[in-house]
This record gives C-alpha cells, sequence and structure tokens, in this order.
C-alpha cells in the first residue's frame, strides 16, 4: 500500500505543482490565478484543456507553444515534477503523520516560492501573509520542544537577516527576512540558523557553477528566496543527521 500511495501522492503533486506554477506568476503581478484563462505568455492566446496537462502537455508539444511555436519555460514541468517527487518522498519518509503536514506545507509554500523568486525577484507579502496562520496553527498543534522556541525562531530569524541586509547595505531583500522569521516558527532558531548556512551554501555552489558556465553574469541579481527554500526543506529531512555531522567534526 505504501507504493500505491506514494505513486498516488507524486500524481497529485504534478497536479498541484501546475497550480502553483500559477500562483508563483500571477500573484506578485497582481493577476487572479482563480478565474484568470491560462494563456500563452508569447501571443496571449489562451489555452485549451489539452495544452495544460502537467506534465505531459510539455512532452507532447516538444517545450513549444501549440499556437507561435515559441518555447514554453522549462521552470513549468520542473516545478511540477519536483512538487509530485517531493510529495512521494515526504509520505515515504513520514508517512501519515504530523510530520508528513509539516512537510506538504513547507513543499507548497517553497514551490511557490521559486516560481515568483525566480520571475519577480520577489516573495509576495500576500503568500507569507496566507501561510502565517497556518505555521502558527500547525505548532499549537504540534509544539516545539520548549514551546517558546518558535517565538524566539521567528524573532531571532527575522533580527539575523535584518543585521545581514543593513550590513550588506541591501544584499538580501525584505522578502528574505520575512521568509526566515516564517520559518523560525516552524523550526525554532538554532534550525533557521542552519537553514541560512545552507542557504548560503547551496546559494554559492549554483551560482558559481552557473557563472562558470555564462548562464548569469556577475551584474545580475540573484533570488535568495529559493535557496531559502532548498535550506528549509534540507532542514526538515535530513536537519538531526547534519547537526550531527556538524557535533562530530566540529566538536
Amino acid at each position: 500500500m505504501e507504493f500505491f500511495y506514494a505513486c498516488f501522492l507524486f500524481l497529485y503533486g504534478i497536479i498541484c505543482g501546475s497550480f502553483f506554477n500559477v500562483v508563483g506568476r500571477r500573484m506578485p503581478a497582481g493577476e487572479s490565478f482563480t478565474y484568470s484563462r491560462s494563456k500563452c505568455p508569447h501571443c496571449s492566446h489562451h489555452l485549451k484543456s489539452s495544452d495544460l496537462i502537467p506534465l505531459l502537455s510539455y512532452v507532447m508539444l516538444l517545450g513549444k507553444c501549440r499556437y507561435c511555436h515559441k518555447p514554453i519555460s522549462f521552470l513549468y514541468p520542473s516545478v511540477e515534477l519536483l512538487t509530485g517527487i517531493m510529495f512521494a518522498v515526504s509520505f515515504l519518509t513520514f508517512g501519515w503523520s504530523y510530520e508528513f503536514a509539516g512537510a506538504l506545507l513547507l513543499i507548497t509554500l517553497s514551490m511557490i516560492i521559486l516560481v515568483s523568486d525566480l520571475l519577480y525577484m520577489l516573495i509576495p507579502n500576500k503568500l507569507l501573509l496566507f501561510y502565517l496562520p497556518l505555521f502558527i496553527l500547525y505548532r499549537i498543534v504540534y509544539p516545539l520542544e520548549p514551546w517558546f522556541g518558535s517565538v524566539f525562531g521567528a524573532v531571532g530569524a527575522a533580527i539575523l537577516l535584518a543585521v545581514i541586509i543593513i550590513v550588506s547595505k541591501g544584499g538580501m531583500g525584505a522578502g528574505d527576512m520575512k521568509l526566515m522569521g516564517l520559518l523560525g516558527i516552524m523550526f525554532g532558531f538554532q534550525q533557521a540558523l542552519l537553514i541560512f548556512i545552507l542557504a548560503l551554501f547551496t546559494g554559492a555552489v549554483i551560482s558559481l557553477t552557473l557563472l562558470s558556465v555564462r548562464m548569469i553574469s556577475r551584474s545580475k541579481p540573484v533570488p535568495f528566496g529559493p535557496y531559502i527554500a532548498t535550506g528549509a526543506l534540507l532542514t526538515y529531512f535530513k536537519g538531526e543527521e547534519l547537526m550531527a555531522w556538524y557535533s562530530f567534526f566540529f566538536h
């Protein structure tokens, strides 16, 4: 049955990933993501249902718009596939548990941030305000030990980013600070610090790789939100192992 549930969640995650693409693209632009019909960003032709099948449409259309034949962003299938994989992995890791519910919260937030920050260099306040009561409710039902760790984590993580923003003179954005404060509710300060360290590490590795193959330039600002989201997911799934590894080598 576990394999059946994992397969179901993979398919469900792909469908959810398609929706996260829509939210991440439309929310920062102030567009409705519930009533407006999907259209090609190049030719503005309204898309049919057959053009919107998660993953399959991209494959069948060979990555091009049916109407203008311009390339479809690879971000669409990437987010769909990644969401499906993460949903399935979450279940295989945690089963039907409160940790599984927390994983889904983080994954859904992370996927939307990935899209919005990559496209607009923006983490919408509306998105963070939507997840704020969900994170608070989650930690009320399943509190950290001690319970005030969520409060300390939220305040401490936000202050940490605020100091970095001031010292770096805007090297990071207010959206990153708010996101870290939100994650502090879920993780507490110690693991929020681990999230930030992992975000810096993954950001440095990926940025240097992209620079080496000239996919980005030094003068172009790099969104940090996706790296924070990556650090949060790594910490949620492997945080205890990473902390044990750190303690073993550096203490």
